[in-house]
């Protein structure tokens, strides 16, 4: 029986890539303009200019938790547009596009807000 869950085991293993192993994955880290994490803003990510023009058709969305950071899972491995807002701070005037993530990978962007 051991022999045989071995087997498997060692198939299974093989015949998944890493890509399926790993999800693509956006960590965001929102700072202000002298650089302090922000708490509290919220996080919209869009798939193309239009969408993030009209603020429509959201693909994820969240909320930065204390340490200023939103972590967004199963994600394509495209460019998103993305739109960092907190009370009159927002990320406006630059940062408004990140580039292609990295499929199954732990992708990291720093936003900053002003």
């Amino acid at each position: 029986m051991k022999i045989i869950l071995t087997i498997f085991l060692v198939y299974v293993a093989q015949a998944l890539t890493p890509d399926q192993i790993l999800n693509t994955s956006l960590t965001i880290t929102v700072r202000d303009e002298v650089g302090n994490t922000v708490s509290g803003a919220e996080v919209k990510l869009f798939k193309n200019e239009q969408d993030y023009l009209k603020e429509a058709n959201v693909v994820m969305e969240g909320t930065s938790d204390a340490k200023g950071l939103v972590k967004l899972k199963k994600l394509e491995a495209v460019s998103y547009y993305v739109i960092v807002r907190k009370e009159d701070k927002d990320n406006s005037g630059g940062g408004e596009i990140i580039g292609k993530l990295e499929e199954g990978k732990f992708n990291k962007v720093t936003i900053v807000i002003q």
